[in-house]
């Protein structure tokens, strides 16, 4: 079973009691928050090594650390192979900024995006752009053809709308 494939059996075991989960999150959350601080705190510096150095580096165990890579690989410059990766393959963690941003909005992670650090990476006006940006990405607009009074009732009965589901 590799790596990725055991952080994720135990961060969403169907197991444990709901506040069991919470209270692992909770205890992840904070520990993603702290390596968050320190890579924000120098964006500009790849931090590289092992998954196992790594751990050691950010003062963790193993699997959060492996939550961590599989968290921020979508922002990454360049994808790690996490789904393969053990504790002696080299990963990277050198970010983009915008798209590790917009990342964190999408995922709603107001604990990440809120950090002080990213006021030193952008300014004020940048990080309402990209806050815009990323909660329109998932905003769907539908045009669906509106329904005439006249016209069949979409529920199927044969009437016309204003005599079935418009009369209502």
């Amino acid at each position: 079973m590799s790596l990725l494939e055991n952080w994720q059996k135990i961060a969403y075991n169907q197991n444990q009691s709901q506040a069991e989960l919470q209270k692992f999150w909770q205890d992840y959350f904070l520990l993603e928050k702290g390596i968050y601080e320190q890579l924000l705190d120098d964006p500009d510096t790849e931090v590289k090594g092992t998954v196992k150095e790594l751990a050691e580096k950010y003062n963790i165990d193993i699997m959060p650390m492996v939550g961590f890579l599989d968290g921020i690989n979508e922002s990454l410059v360049k994808a790690n192979p996490i789904e393969t990766m053990d504790e002696d393959t080299v990963v990277s963690l050198k970010f983009d900024k915008e798209k590790l941003f917009k990342n964190m909005i999408d995922a709603k992670a107001d604990w990440l995006y809120g950090l002080p650090q990213w006021e030193k990476i952008f300014d004020e006006e940048k990080i309402k752009s990209l806050t815009k940006e990323a909660k329109s990405m998932h905003t769907v607009v539908r045009s669906e053809k509106k329904v005439g009074r006249n016209d069949p009732c979409p529920c199927g009965s044969g009437k016309k709308y204003k005599f079935c589901c418009g009369k209502k």
